[in-house]
C-alpha cells in the first residue's frame, strides 16, 4: 500500500511548490490538493455535522491547476492529484486541456480525482442544478474521454454537446490519467464502474463493506484509493488488508512547521504499520 497526503492549498501557507517538494523528498507518493472555486456567503449549506463552522481554508485556495502546476514542476517522482476536482462547475473542454497539460507538462504523473461536491449554492452559481449534477458529471467525463482519447472528438449528451473537435496535447498516460471517483452517496459504486479507474472515499468504518461490494461487481480491475485516512496503525492495516492501494491523509493549511509535525505524524503511523516502529 501507497501513502500520500492531501493539502488545501491556501494563499496564506506553505504554498504548493515547497510543500510539494517536501513530502516528496519524505517518501510520501502522493499529493492531492482540494477545489473550491469560492463559497457562498449565504451559507446555506449544512457542512459536516451540521454546525455550519466552515473551516477558512474553503474558501483561501489558490487555483486547482495552478497549484498542481507548481507542484509537478517542483516535484520529479510525486503523483499530483485532484482531491478533488468539481467538474460540475468547470467547462469541460477547458479541464480537458487542463488535465492533459499538467500530465504533459509532469511527464505522465498527474491523477484525476473528480466528484460532485456538497454545497448547492456553489454548484448553482457555476449553472448547475444541484438535482442532475451526477448526470452532468458523468457527461463532462465522459466528454473528456473522448477529447483526451480522439484526435478529432465528438460527444453529444443532453448537458454536453459539440461536434468534431481538435485539441492538444494529448496526456502522456494512455488512454488518459486515473480517473478517481470521489464520494460516498449511496450511487457512488455505479459512478466508479461506469467511468471511473478507482473509488477515492473520505474513510469512515462504512467503506470495508462497500469495497468488497465494488470488489464482487466490478468485471475490471478498479483501485481503491482513501483520503482522510487516520493517522493509526491499526486503521492503515485494515486498509492494507482489505486491498486499498493507498491512504492518504490531510495535512493543514499552515506554514512549515505546523505542516512538518503533522507529516511526522503521519509517518510514524506508517512506520508503526509497516514495522518499524516502537
Amino acid at each position: 500500500m501507497d501513502f500520500g497526503v492531501g493539502y488545501f492549498p491556501t494563499h496564506d501557507a506553505m504554498g504548493p511548490g515547497p510543500l510539494a517538494r517536501l513530502v516528496e523528498e519524505r517518501g510520501q507518493s502522493a499529493l492531492f490538493f482540494a477545489e473550491h472555486t469560492h463559497i457562498p456567503a449565504s451559507r446555506d449549506t449544512p457542512y459536516g455535522d451540521g454546525s455550519n463552522e466552515l473551516p477558512r481554508r474553503y474558501w483561501h485556495t489558490y487555483d486547482l491547476f495552478v497549484a498542481l502546476t507548481a507542484a509537478a514542476a517542483a516535484t520529479s517522482r510525486l503523483r499530483v492529484g485532484s482531491g478533488i476536482c468539481l467538474v460540475i462547475e468547470r467547462d469541460p473542454i477547458i479541464t480537458a486541456k487542463e488535465v492533459a497539460s499538467v500530465d504533459h507538462l509532469s511527464g505522465g504523473r498527474f491523477e484525476f480525482g473528480v466528484g460532485a461536491g456538497w454545497n448547492r449554492e456553489e454548484m448553482r452559481n457555476h449553472g448547475t442544478d444541484p438535482r442532475i449534477r451526477m448526470r452532468v458529471m458523468r457527461e463532462r467525463i465522459e466528454a473528456m474521454q473522448a477529447i483526451w482519447r480522439d484526435d478529432e472528438a465528438t460527444y453529444h449528451g443532453e448537458h454536453v454537446s459539440f461536434d468534431r473537435i481538435w485539441s492538444y496535447p494529448k496526456p502522456v498516460q494512455r488512454p488518459h490519467p486515473p480517473i478517481l471517483v470521489g464520494g460516498t452517496g449511496p450511487g457512488v459504486l455505479d459512478r466508479v464502474l461506469s467511468f471511473g479507474t478507482a473509488w477515492f472515499p473520505n474513510y469512515d468504518e462504512s467503506i470495508f463493506g462497500r469495497i468488497a461490494e465494488l470488489r464482487a461487481r466490478a468485471e475490471r480491475p478498479v483501485d481503491v484509493q482513501v483520503i482522510s485516512a487516520p493517522a493509526d496503525p491499526a486503521v492503515l492495516q485494515r486498509l492494507h488488508d482489505a486491498g486499498v492501494q493507498r491512504a492518504s491523509r490531510w495535512l493543514p493549511s499552515a506554514a512549515q512547521g505546523p505542516v512538518e509535525r503533522a507529516l511526522e505524524r503521519w509517518e510514524a503511523a506508517i512506520a508503526d504499520f509497516a514495522g518499524e516502529g516502537g
